[in-house]
């Protein structure tokens, strides 16, 4: 497996990561920006310096986007479960009218 290190910034902070396989670069770069905006809107909101209390907060920001995204899924999933269920019961019906169509050709002049 193929490994790299990248330099990334977060918070005014440098560090190097390593990569392994095919994630690219420019995802990592992606990722460590969202961190970054997400760390530097809760150091506004909460006035503090402590950039340890910081990363907590944003974490617990961003696992509650998580879970709330993770929940909207779970609706949509079973959203469309109910949707398929009820399009097996018409794609029945209608086989069943056309069954009862096909009879009332045969014995209709």
């Amino acid at each position: 497996m193929k490994e790299k290190i990248i330099e990334i910034e977060v918070f005014g902070n440098k560090y190097r990561i390593c990569v392994k396989g095919d994630e690219s670069e420019k995802y990592i770069g992606q990722l460590a920006a969202y961190v970054d905006r997400k760390m530097r809107e809760v150091s506004v909101k909460s006035r503090s310096s402590d950039v340890a209390k910081i990363a907590v907060l944003t974490a617990l920001n961003i696992a509650d986007e998580l879970f709330v995204s993770e929940n909207s899924i779970d609706q949509l999933r079973k959203a469309l479960n109910r949707l398929e269920t009820e399009l097996a019961q018409i794609e029945d019906q209608v086989k069943e009218n056309e069954n009862d169509f096909e009879t009332l050709g045969k014995i209709t002049p």
